[in-house]
């Protein structure tokens, strides 16, 4: 469906879109094989405690004591921490695509991520995102998580846009239904040919 009005903004996730997911179910696997930990405590005191690092109520420290060094280990946290940040790598294309797009268009391009505050910080400046995105919208920040409309609003008023003049790229179809129910324009994420050919649908060559 052709948009009707002209494209000034583009919203991206990082995970899965950018790079690697930051700390995922393959990550923490490792991790368990690494480290010879319990995968179903492991897994377990994760699921219980995530989503409070997510949106910026704990440290990455304060995460690791209640899954991993609620008891004595043989290895350090900053071992784990630097095995966590080493999980993410870039993804084929889309760092290039968009920024090429940028220039072409005068785009603003934001980032809407939901990430701890010290792996999205390592991320940001370890593969220099600042120099693609004009803001970044993360969970740890805003202390807000997608899917809640709040951090869409919160994206929208900082661009100062209207939904329509914007396309969210993201690789979780339930984000991007959510926002597009706000009227922003989705693009669901599975590679950079993929969304290369959605975006030229919209306008953007």
């Amino acid at each position: 469906m052709a948009v009707k009005i002209p494209i000034n903004t583009i919203f991206t996730d990082i995970g899965g879109v950018l790079l690697t997911n930051g700390w995922d179910h393959t990550g923490r696997k490792k991790a368990v094989e690494l480290f010879k930990l319990d995968p179903e405590e492991t897994e377990d005191r994760h699921h219980l405690t995530f989503g409070t690092y997510e949106i910026g109520k704990i440290t990455l420290d304060e995460y690791l004591r209640r899954v991993v060094f609620y008891k004595k280990r043989s290895f350090s946290t900053l071992q784990f921490r630097q095995f966590m940040y080493k999980q993410s790598q870039p993804l084929p294309g889309t760092l290039e695509l968009l920024k090429q797009l940028k220039k072409k268009y005068k785009l603003k391009i934001a980032v809407l991520s939901n990430e701890g505050r010290e792996l999205a910080e390592y991320r940001i400046k370890q593969y220099q995102l600042g120099k693609l995105a004009d803001f970044f919208i993360v969970s740890s920040f805003v202390h807000f998580r997608k899917p809640d409309t709040d951090i869409f609003k919160i994206a929208l008023d900082t661009a100062q846009v209207f939904p329509e003049q914007v396309i969210y790229i993201e690789d979780r179809p339930m984000f991007v239904q959510v926002a597009s129910r706000m009227g922003i324009n989705g693009i669901v994420h599975t590679n950079e040919k993929n969304t290369a050919e959605k975006l030229k649908d919209m306008g953007l060559k």
